[in-house]
């Protein structure tokens, strides 16, 4: 129970995330200048990628403009599909990695009774993506995933460690609404569904003055069933 709500208050409703999806439009390619170093999802993806056969399928939620993780993912032979609120981000990833495959959907699309229908998945990623949601969201997205992905499928997620729920920030010049855990409380909501097989984290400055330094957490993990 979050806020007075259940999490099953939020299976069957349609999120409305205009105004995060248009900031991300609007910030388009100026995301990677600000964030030029990667290098905790540069690891997680480097670990994901030892651990699959080639020719798997991943799924990257939060594609963004594709770089690094899917253009990493398409280089080690991998069938790489990318979703992403954002249209822009979309078609970022798509000149960035052509031999990849991207919609436009939320997380919500992509539960079995959702609009989208992309398949099943070997790994799938999250790099940022799931703390753009609610709290009271968070394990019903955790719930999609482990279904989007065939038994002993591997995840790989990040998340800042921060003690907030769908809090209001400045992010490059617009307004994002962001969640966050603890990491006791991180491990918690994971392990719900997934095997927690590796952890790391970093501290990240980025190159912009309006985002202060945040503790990322990386997760790699496998699916529970």
């Amino acid at each position: 129970m979050t806020n007075g709500k259940s999490d099953a208050d939020y299976e069957g409703m349609r999120p409305d995330r205009r105004e995060q999806a248009e900031a991300f439009d609007a910030i388009g390619d100026s995301y990677d200048d600000a964030f030029p170093h990667k290098e905790g999802q540069v690891s997680a993806g480097d670990w994901l990628a030892g651990a699959l056969s080639t020719g798997a399928r991943v799924l990257d939620l939060g594609c963004g403009t594709g770089v690094p993780t899917a253009r990493r993912l398409a280089d080690a032979g991998f069938e790489v599909v990318g979703v992403d609120l954002s249209k822009e981000m979309v078609r970022l990833a798509q000149e960035n990695v052509p031999e990849g495959e991207f919609h436009q959907l939320d997380i919500a699309d992509l539960r079995p009774d959702g609009a989208a229908d992309l398949g099943r998945f070997d790994a799938v990623t999250a790099f940022f993506s799931l703390l753009m949601l609610p709290r009271a969201e968070i394990p019903e997205a955790l719930r999609t995933v482990r279904q989007l992905l065939v038994p002993g499928g591997l995840f790989v997620l990040s998340m800042v460690e921060a003690d907030m729920d769908n809090r209001a920030i400045p992010f490059l010049g617009k307004s994002i609404r962001v969640s966050g855990y603890l990491r006791e409380e991180l491990h918690k909501v994971v392990e719900q569904d997934f095997e927690i097989l590796e952890e790391s984290s970093y501290t990240y400055a980025p190159a912009i003055s309006d985002v202060p330094p945040e503790e990322q957490v990386f997760l790699c993990c496998r699916r529970r069933g």
